[in-house]
């Protein structure tokens, strides 16, 4: 059903900058983006504590986590924020 949706979608066009910006703003996203972060991080430094038995270590590693996920999360919400599917 959802790959009929996508293939099969007629009405769909590729979405221009001016329909781009009534979604959601870059900022948003970024709020977003560090939001969840935020959660997802301090799950990383409990597993990572759980795991290691060492905060030094468990904290390196949830930093790490941090930024780079962050980063990730942020490209995908912006290429999600063009696909019309679902909207």
């Amino acid at each position: 059903m959802i790959a009929d949706q996508l293939i099969l979608d007629k009405k769909s066009t590729k979405a221009n900058y001016r329909e781009d910006r009534k979604s959601d703003k870059p900022i948003r996203s970024i709020a977003k983006a560090i939001s969840w972060r935020i959660i997802g991080t301090l799950d990383t430094l409990l597993v990572s504590y759980l795991l290691t038995g060492k905060v030094v270590l468990a904290a390196s590693i949830a930093s790490i986590d941090f930024v780079t996920k962050m980063v990730l999360y942020f490209f995908h919400e912006r290429i999600w924020n063009r696909i019309g599917w679902g909207k």
